[in-house]
């Protein structure tokens, strides 16, 4: 038997009046997508446990089957892993943040979580500048891919309160700086980090084309690594995965995957699409288990576009999801498939909501046929669903039980 897991990030919400009070799922031509869920089962999973925020990090964490209560320890851990940091058991890794603030009289406003989204390039003779000038033998900083880096703190502080920027876009950042353990060092950081970029050259020509500067870094996510079992350890699976996102490749790294490089993949609308599905499948030809993750719903959520938001559906649902269907049933017998988004990013707030979502599984043996199903967030509303409570309990369902 073959697994492949399809997650379109972010791709439910909530109705649009534009677009007629559906939702970008709801808009979206997707008959690949649809397919699937005529054909399989359905059904919804609450993915953030009741009391854990509404991130990316605690979603995959559910939807690979760990219970984010046993296993969650912060974000950036998982994106350490994914850069070839390896922390110590007292270290402490937090996100890095590449932003830009707006320097309103009193208020400094949260204008964009990415920079407008800074090519990888010129985010790390950013980084590199940072890494000169406030690293230390206690500090270190790590360069990432475009707008996402990372910071470790020996030693450091986990007990403390810090707020995912793009959680805060256009609010004021006063009320909204770390506070608790370590409060003092990291506001230094943050503010030290405002002068130094200031007059970066990187800002300054980034300035002149017209685009933002990154003239902040914003720390979040922290966290000591984790200790999780292997897929291997814990479903007797070999397993690859695909993403452009530290995060899901941390995760991956944890769970013993190989993570597949595919040339061209940025998270955003222009990612190489076809690419993705066609290492996938290529993947499978040796190994059990592949974890396929599109980020760009989820980006287009963040930037509140909605017209974004239903294209990247549709690429999504166009260039992966039909090809790799395709490709299952030329290549392989025995295939299961489970389709899902990890979590809502609503248009309306620019943030991820905790919601459950839908999911479809079919199996290449047993293939139904459910009246009327489409893949949206129009599941929920069927009789004929099966429903997890605790969205970690799918995956066991997935592997063991369909």
């Amino acid at each position: 038997m073959k697994y492949i897991v399809l997650i379109g990030d972010g791709m439910t919400g909530w109705p649009i009046k534009e677009l007629g009070n559906k939702t970008c799922l709801q808009k979206a031509s997707t008959p690949n997508m649809d397919k699937i869920a005529g054909e399989g089962i359905i059904g919804t999973a609450r993915t953030i446990p009741h009391g854990f925020h509404p991130g990316s990090d605690v979603a995959n964490l559910s939807i690979l089957g760990y219970n984010p209560s046993q296993y969650y320890t912060g974000r950036a851990p998982l994106e350490a892993a994914s850069i070839g940091v390896k922390l110590d058991e007292d270290d402490v890794a937090f996100r890095c943040n590449l932003v830009t603030l707006n320097f309103n009289g009193s208020n400094t406003l949260m204008d964009d979580y990415s920079s407008g989204h800074i090519t990888t390039a010129e985010a790390g003779e950013i980084m590199k500048t940072v890494s000169e000038k406030l690293g230390s033998d206690e500090i270190k900083f790590y360069p990432g891919v475009s707008y996402r880096h990372l910071m470790v703190w020996k030693n450091g502080g986990a007990d403390i309160q810090c707020f995912p920027p793009h959680d805060i876009l256009g609010k004021d950042i006063n009320g909204r700086l770390p506070s608790g353990e370590g409060e003092v060092l990291l506001r230094d950081l943050m503010e030290r980090s405002v002068k130094i970029l200031e007059n970066h050259p990187v800002n300054q020509k980034r300035v002149n084309e017209g685009k933002k500067p990154a003239n902040s870094i914003w720390l979040w996510g922290q966290g000591r690594k984790p200790q999780v079992p292997t897929y291997r350890e814990k479903y007797g699976l070999t397993g690859a995965l695909i993403s452009a996102v530290d995060l899901t490749k941390g995760l991956g790294i944890y769970a013993g995957f190989e993570i597949l490089q595919v040339p061209g993949v940025t998270g955003w609308l222009d990612t190489n699409y076809k690419g993705k599905a066609e290492y996938a499948l290529n993947a499978l030809q040796d190994v059990d288990f592949v974890y396929v993750h599109v980020e760009s719903p989820d980006e287009a959520g963040h930037s509140g576009n909605y017209e974004n938001k239903v294209k990247a559906i549709e690429d999504f649902d166009a260039l992966v999801v039909g090809p790799v269907m395709q490709g299952l049933e030329e290549r392989f017998k025995d295939y299961r498939v489970l389709l899902m988004p990890d979590h809502a990013t609503p248009v309306e707030i620019r943030t991820h909501s905790s919601e459950p979502v839908p999911f479809a599984v079919v199996d290449s043996r047993n293939k139904r046929k459910n009246a009327g199903a489409a893949f949206n967030e129009s599941v929920a509303g069927r009789k004929d669903i099966l429903v997890f409570e605790e969205g970690y309990r799918l995956m066991d369902y997935f592997i063991k039980e369909v």
